[in-house]
Formats: structure tokens, C-alpha cells, sequence
């Protein structure tokens, strides 16, 4: 799969909202995804352009990458592009400290079990907060 490919499943899960709005955790979100955090001067009530979030996706979606390169090295993860794709959706999701917690993933990981790291991915608060998507990338990982 493409990066492009990538991004355009990451849209679909993360939706698109123009304005300031609460995620699943009740924390301040735009766009696609995007968590608003202090440096961000965006304005309760006011739409954005489409344009504006899109730019904005696209450095988070960088941002996201780049992470998942890092959590491969600092974890001696040496995985397939298609793991390292759901390695890069879930780091977007979440966050790099939030995927370093899954601790029996990484070691699957470690030893390129991917169906073990799929299960393990399902075994999570993440799964049961987004069970659809937890879902899909479990078993996009079981085949990599």
C-alpha cells in the first residue's frame, strides 16, 4: 500500500470535522484527528477551511510515519510494510506512548509473529474503545 493509500484509510476511520469537537476520550479534536494541544490556536465554534486541515493532516500523517520508523528502531522491529502501516495508523490513533504499551505485540512483533500480534492487539482498552477499527487493523497485521 501506498503512503497516499494509507492516509486516505486513516481519513475513513478518523472522520472529518470542520470545527472543534470531543473525541471518544472527551479530548478537543479537529479535523481529521487532529488533538488540539496548547500551541494550536484554533477557536471553539468556527469552521476551518477544508484546505487548512488537510495541510494539517498531512504534517500529523508525517509526524506519524516518522514515530513509527523511530518505535521500529528503539523496539528492533524489522516488519513488513503492511505491519509497519498499522503500526503508523495506530501511532496516529493514540499516540507512541499508547502503541509502547503493548507490550506482548511488540515482542510478536520482535519475532515477526504477526497473527500472535493481531490477537494481542484485540487484547486492549484501544479495542474496546474502538472495537471496528481495532478490528480491521488486527486483521490487517494477522496477514502481514
Amino acid at each position: 500500500m501506498s503512503k497516499e493509500l494509507l492516509k486516505e484509510k486513516i481519513k475513513i476511520h478518523e472522520g472529518f470535522r470542520d470545527m472543534i469537537y470531543l473525541d471518544s476520550l472527551n479530548k478537543k479534536t479537529i479535523g481529521y484527528g487532529h488533538l488540539i494541544v496548547h500551541e494550536d490556536k484554533f477557536v471553539e465554534g468556527k469552521a476551518y477551511p477544508k484546505e487548512e486541515l488537510e495541510a494539517l493532516f498531512d504534517k500529523d500523517f508525517n509526524k506519524g510515519w516518522d514515530l513509527m520508523i523511530q518505535f521500529c528502531e528503539v523496539n528492533s522491529l524489522n516488519v513488513s510494510e503492511e505491519a509497519q502501516e498499522v503500526l503508523c495508523e495506530m501511532i496516529f490513533q493514540m499516540g507512541y506512548s499508547g502503541v509502547g504499551k503493548f507490550k506482548n505485540m511488540i515482542k510478536a512483533l520482535q519475532n515477526k509473529e504477526y497473527k500472535i500480534a493481531s490477537i494481542e492487539m484485540l487484547d486492549s482498552r484501544w479495542a474496546k474503545q474502538t472495537p471496528n477499527r481495532a478490528k480491521e487493523l488486527s486483521d490487517h497485521m494477522a496477514k502481514a
